[in-house]
C-alpha cells in the first residue's frame, strides 16, 4: 500500500486546498477515481465515511453534488467535520446504517477504518495487521430514517464501506433503493469478520434487486491466500434490459 500513500501525497501536493487535510493525515481516496470518474452524480451517499476520504474525492469528481455521509465513530467523525464542515453541500450523520434502528456494539480497530460491527477473524490480523482496540456502543438507523426520497436527486450513488456489514446496509436502504443508479461496495472473498457476507452473497442480493456488476476495482491479493477483497461497482441497467429486451 506504500505506492498508494505516495500517490495520495503527490495528489495533495498539487492541490493546495488539501494541504491542511494532508497535514492531519487525511487524503482523498483517489484509488476510486478510475471506477467513478465517468459518472456525473448529483447525489452521493457515503456509508462508512471514516475521516472523509471518500467524500473529499466525491467533491473533486462531482463539484456540484450533495454528499450525505454516515460515520458512527466519534474520533473519525470529528476529523471529518474539521475538514469538510465548511462545505454547505456535505452533511454528516454520526450514526451507522442498518436493517434495524437501535444501539449496537462496534469493535473499534487499531486502524479505525477497519472497525466493524462483527468480530474480526484471525485473517484480518494476519493479512492487515489490524487488532481490536476496544468496543463502543453506536447508534444505528435505517437510511429512510435519515434521508427522504426527495433529497436523492439522480443520478445518485450509494457507496458502502462497512467491514462486513454490507448486506445489513443494503437491507436497511430498501425503502430508497430505487433512487440509486449505482452502488459501489467493498466486499471480501474470504471472511475477515465473523459471519460476514462474502462476494457471492452480495452479488446475489444485488442481482435479485435489479443491479448488474459493472466492474471490479482495487483488488487486494495476499501472497499466500490469493484475492482477499475488492471494490465492486453495480449499476441498474436500462429499463428495456430489465424487461428482457434488447440492450
Amino acid at each position: 500500500m506504500q505506492w498508494l500513500t505516495l500517490r495520495k501525497g503527490a495528489y495533495c501536493a498539487v492541490h493546495p486546498r488539501l494541504w491542511p487535510q494532508l497535514a492531519g493525515g487525511v487524503a482523498p481516496a483517489i484509488e476510486h477515481t478510475t471506477a467513478l470518474q465517468r459518472f456525473a452524480f448529483r447525489t452521493v451517499v457515503d456509508v462508512g465515511a471514516n475521516r472523509g476520504q471518500f467524500a473529499m474525492l466525491a467533491r473533486a469528481l462531482f463539484p456540484d453534488a450533495y454528499i450525505f455521509a454516515f460515520e458512527p465513530l466519534a474520533a473519525p467523525a470529528k476529523l471529518f467535520r474539521r475538514y469538510l464542515d465548511g462545505d454547505g453541500r456535505i452533511h454528516l450523520f454520526e450514526n451507522a446504517i442498518g436493517e434495524r434502528a437501535g444501539a449496537r456494539t462496534i469493535f473499534v480497530a487499531t486502524q479505525d477504518d477497519s472497525s466493524s460491527l462483527l468480530q474480526p477473524t484471525e485473517a484480518q490480523s494476519e493479512i492487515f495487521g489490524v487488532e481490536v482496540a476496544r468496543t463502543e456502543v453506536i447508534v444505528m438507523k435505517r437510511l429512510a430514517d435519515c434521508l427522504s426520497a426527495g433529497q436523492l436527486h439522480g443520478p445518485a450513488l450509494l457507496k458502502i464501506d462497512v467491514q462486513g456489514a454490507e448486506l445489513d446496509v443494503l437491507r436497511g436502504s430498501t425503502d430508497l433503493l430505487d433512487r440509486f443508479d449505482t452502488i459501489y461496495v467493498e466486499c471480501s472473498y474470504l471472511p475477515l469478520y465473523e459471519g460476514q457476507p462474502l462476494v457471492p452473497d452480495v452479488a446475489r442480493w444485488m442481482d435479485r434487486n435489479g443491479y448488474e456488476l459493472a466492474g471490479v476495482y482495487n483488488q487486494h491479493v495476499d501472497p499466500t491466500r490469493g484475492p482477499v477483497q475488492a471494490d465492486f461497482l453495480f449499476v441498474r441497467p436500462p429499463a428495456d434490459r430489465r424487461r428482457g429486451g434488447d440492450a
